[in-house]
């Protein structure tokens, strides 16, 4: 159940509708996969209207991205810049690994319906933001160097974009493994080896 306290009655009611869409839209691609799933597949599931799922998602895939940027947040002072290159490293690293924890929690069925070719939530030329955590790295990387801790030996632009790159590898691996793959350490050392290129 989602924390709720501390809501009106009216922000309550607005949240159990959003999770119990998202638990119909879970079930159907545990079931039958993205191709499966369509909005009124996830209205019915869920019991609720066409109009309720309009008013709190644009699409299907809106819906899906809403919980993989919703993800746990990472603790402030982990973000706090950095003292030099291997502090950003780790504090990078740190961010996806927090990544990995959350597509666990939400199981290998999800996170194979949701890194689907057709799921143009994934296609950060069709988003007006890049899903999270993408957002949270560039942004403490571009303020890094601002404060002259860190520099790049690439465009800002290329470095989000190979990082994104390596993660959905590391995602479609653990995926295509059914969950058997070493995501931590895959991620981990993949991710490092990227960083110790680019960052100095």
């Amino acid at each position: 159940m989602v924390e709720t306290t501390g809501l009106s009655k009216q922000q309550k009611k607005s949240r159990e509708t959003k999770e119990k869409i998202f638990q119909a839209a879970k079930n159907i691609l545990q079931k039958s996969g993205y191709e499966n799933l369509s909005i009124k597949n996830i209205c019915e599931e869920a019991g609720v209207s066409n109009g309720s799922f309009y008013h709190h998602f644009k699409t299907k895939d809106d819906l899906l991205s809403y919980y993989i940027e919703d993800q746990p947040g990472i603790t402030p002072d982990i973000l706090d810049s950095p003292e030099n290159a291997e502090d950003a490293k780790e504090t990078i690293i740190q961010v996806y690994l927090n990544y990995v924890k959350y597509c666990k929690e939400l199981g290998v069925e999800f996170m194979s319906g949701y890194y689907d070719t057709k799921n143009q939530a994934l296609n950060p030329v069709s988003r007006t933001e890049r899903p999270y955590p993408i957002v949270t790295v560039q942004t403490y990387v571009e303020k890094a160097m601002e404060e002259g801790k860190i520099r790049l030996n690439v465009e800002i632009e290329e470095f989000t974009t190979d990082i994104r790159m390596i993660v959905i590898g590391n995602v479609f691996e653990w995926c295509l493994r059914s969950g058997e793959a070493d995501f931590e350490g895959n991620m981990n050392r993949s991710l490092a080896k990227y960083l110790d290129s680019t960052l100095y």
